[in-house]
């Protein structure tokens, strides 16, 4: 997993080489009811806060998002989480498509749990309707027992004369597994779908966002330290951000 996180941070380099001047920069903060992600909640689902850096050069760019586990036991324990992404995004008609990396680095986790996947996605805009599909692909890594792959579609459409955004997102988790424990981690109880439909409202630099969230998780299936089955079911997240 090394050379894949040193590649990162390659990437990251690149942008703040010699094209700096041609930087463009955005940041934000945001404040959870819960970090949830694919379905699943990696904070215990408690309250979390997190901060997120973008940059972007011609067609590469580079992001940070740091956010609080609160000892999550789905992540061995781990207080907080550093999303490193380097990636690029072109045009090929109307469809606007992207390859991406990101390192997940764990901090206060007991014994080490970073993994990194790859992915890329589609996606396609008509009107108010915003359109995408894609697969995120971690290799096969010690520390999620195994490889991931997971599969989405999701859909976001503002309402016209008002500043609502509706939206909603399908996926699903697969993969091989190498050690049937640390599966667990990220497919409790084996591979599952999951979905979201949320409502967002949008005004200057301030974002309010509510969202169902659920899973077709076994939590008969699930076992082991990491599954944390209790916090992959259905629930309302609520969130708040602020963008710089």
């Amino acid at each position: 997993m090394k050379p894949a996180l040193y590649a990162l941070g390659a990437g990251i380099a690149l942008l703040a080489g010699p094209a700096a001047a041609q930087l463009t920069t955005s940041s934000g903060v945001e404040a959870a009811s819960d970090e949830n992600r694919r379905g699943l909640s990696w904070s215990e689902g408690r309250a979390v806060a997190s901060a997120d850096a973008h940059i972007a050069s011609g067609a590469l760019d580079a992001s940070a998002r740091i956010v609080t586990t609160r000892g999550s036991d789905r992540h061995a324990g781990a207080d907080a989480v550093a999303d490193l992404t380097v990636g690029s995004g072109w045009d090929v008609g109307a469809v606007r498509l992207r390859a991406q990396a990101t390192g997940h680095l764990f901090a206060g986790a007991r014994g080490r749990i970073d993994y990194v996947e790859f992915g890329g996605s589609a996606g396609y805009g008509y009107g108010p309707l915003y359109l995408t599909g894609g697969a995120s692909y971690a290799p096969a890594q010690r520390a999620i027992g195994g490889s991931n792959l997971y599969l989405y579609a999701n859909a976001s459409a503002g309402i016209p004369g008002t500043p609502l955004t509706v939206l909603a997102d399908l996926g699903h988790s697969s993969g091989a597994v190498d050690d049937s424990v640390r599966a667990q981690r990220l497919r409790p109880g084996g591979d599952y779908t999951d979905w979201r439909l949320g409502v967002e409202h949008r005004r200057d630099r301030l974002t309010f966002g509510l969202d169902y969230v659920g899973t077709d998780v076994s939590r008969a299936a699930a076992f082991g330290p990491f599954a944390d089955a209790r916090h992959a079911g259905d629930r309302i997240v609520g969130r708040a951000r602020l963008d710089f």
